[in-house]
């Protein structure tokens, strides 16, 4: 994907934050819906951090928990995006959001290119918007 630029050809300031929508949506304990959130990009120490938590030791499919948990930086009106709340995710939206923990960090972009089964004409869709 080329590099952003801005009309007068200098380049555009990096995208670091991406809105997303889950599939699903997180359910706190007063039984409020939370499907809207922000996802940052992740840096060196967020990838690193997590592989010295006891839990990823034990168990190394905890990794992806804690790595959420960390990037994560809004979801609904929670104001705190801690581990409980991703263990509490259903497993459809934590499958979402590892995909686009990946697309966002790979490709710095929440886009993707599809092709239309019908007509296969090709044209881009915002993944962020997918899950809802």
């Amino acid at each position: 994907m080329p590099t952003p630029m801005h009309s007068n050809g200098a380049p555009a300031a990096l995208q670091t934050e991406f809105e997303f929508t889950l599939p699903r949506g997180y359910v706190d304990a007063e039984g409020n819906l939370h499907r809207h959130g922000v996802m940052r990009l992740a840096t060196a120490m967020d990838e690193i951090a997590p592989m010295r938590d006891q839990r990823v030791r034990n168990n190394q499919a905890y990794l992806v928990i804690i790595l959420l948990s960390r990037v994560i930086t809004r979801l609904g009106n929670l104001r705190d995006i801690n581990t409980g709340v991703i263990e509490s995710l259903f497993s459809a939206d934590l499958a979402y959001l590892q995909d686009f923990y990946r697309r966002i960090n790979e490709t710095g972009s929440a886009a993707a290119e599809v092709v239309c089964p019908h007509c296969e004409g090709r044209f881009e869709i915002d993944m962020g918007q997918v899950g809802g």
